[in-house]
C-alpha cells in the first residue's frame, strides 16, 4: 500500500466532508500541520469540529480556518494569541469545549487505544466538571472524560519512512502522537521522507500503523512571541 502522496490536496482527496471531527497536532505554532490546514481551507469544507490544544494565531495555522468560518466548534485548552478566536467565541459565533491540556491529550490517547472513557481529578469543582459523571475512588472525587474518536487526524512530524514510521523533533512532538492515534484516517506531513528500513527502530516515536497518508513539504517555522533584552553597553 502506497502511503506517499504528492501534495496535501491529493492526500486529503476523498477524506473531507462537512461536519466532521478533526484532531490536529501542534502546540501553539510548534509542530502544526500547516500544509494540511491550508489544503482544508482551500477545500471549502465547513461546520468542522476541531480538537486541538489551541487554534494557531490570526492568519496562520488553524487561525486561517477560523477566518473563513469553516470551524463550528473548537475542543481546546488554550485560546489566547488569537483575536479572531476570542471575537467569535464572545459573540456566540463559535462553540468552545474547554479541556485541561493533560485531559485533552489523554482523551486523544484513549480514543486511539479504543478506550471510551476514563476518570480524572482534573477539573473537579470547576466548570469543566459540569454535567459530567462524578465518582468516588478511595475517598477522592473524580470526573469521567470521554475518549476522542476523530474522523480525521492531521499531524506533522520531522522525518518518516515510506510506511509512515515517524520521528518528531524535540518539543514539536507535543500533541501529534495522541492526535494521530485517535483518527479513523491519519494524514501526516513531514519535512523529509526516507526509504523504508533506514530509520533506527529505537528512534521511532510513532509506528506507521497509525499513518494512512503521507506528504513531504516545505514549512514556515514561525515564533508566536519573541522576547529580547537590550545588549548591555560595552
Amino acid at each position: 500500500m502506497n502511503k506517499v502522496y504528492g501534495s496535501a490536496k491529493e492526500a486529503l482527496d476523498g477524506v473531507l466532508q462537512d461536519g466532521m471531527l478533526i484532531a490536529a497536532g501542534g502546540f501553539g505554532l510548534c509542530g502544526i500541520p500547516e500544509l494540511l490546514i491550508e489544503a482544508i481551507v482551500e477545500s471549502g469544507v465547513k461546520d468542522l469540529t476541531v480538537a486541538s490544544n489551541n487554534a494557531g494565531v490570526d492568519g496562520f495555522g488553524l487561525g486561517k480556518l477560523l477566518e473563513t468560518r469553516q470551524i463550528k466548534k473548537m475542543m481546546s485548552s488554550y485560546v489566547g494569541e488569537n483575536a479572531e478566536f476570542m471575537r467569535q467565541y464572545l459573540s456566540g459565533e463559535l462553540e468552545l469545549e474547554f479541556n485541561p491540556q493533560g485531559t485533552l491529550a489523554e482523551r486523544m490517547r484513549a480514543g486511539g487505544a479504543g478506550i471510551p472513557g476514563f476518570y480524572t481529578k482534573t477539573g473537579v469543582g470547576t466548570v469543566i466538571a459540569e454535567g459530567k459523571d462524578h465518582r468516588e475512588f478511595n475517598g477522592e472525587t473524580y470526573i469521567m472524560e470521554e475518549g476522542i474518536f476523530a474522523d480525521l487526524s492531521i499531524v506533522k512530524a520531522w522525518k518518516a519512512d515510506e510506511t509512515g514510521n515517524a520521528i518528531f523533533r524535540k518539543t514539536a512532538r507535543n500533541f501529534n502522537p495522541p492526535a494521530a492515534m485517535c483518527g479513523k484516517i491519519c494524514v501526516m506531513e513531514v519535512e523529509e521522507i526516507v526509504p523504508t528500513g533506514s530509520l533506527d527502530p529505537d528512534h521511532i516515536h510513532m509506528p506507521g500503523v497509525y499513518v494512512h497518508r503521507l506528504i513531504q513539504g516545505e514549512h514556515e517555522k514561525r515564533i508566536e512571541q519573541r522576547t529580547t533584552r537590550p545588549r548591555p553597553a560595552a
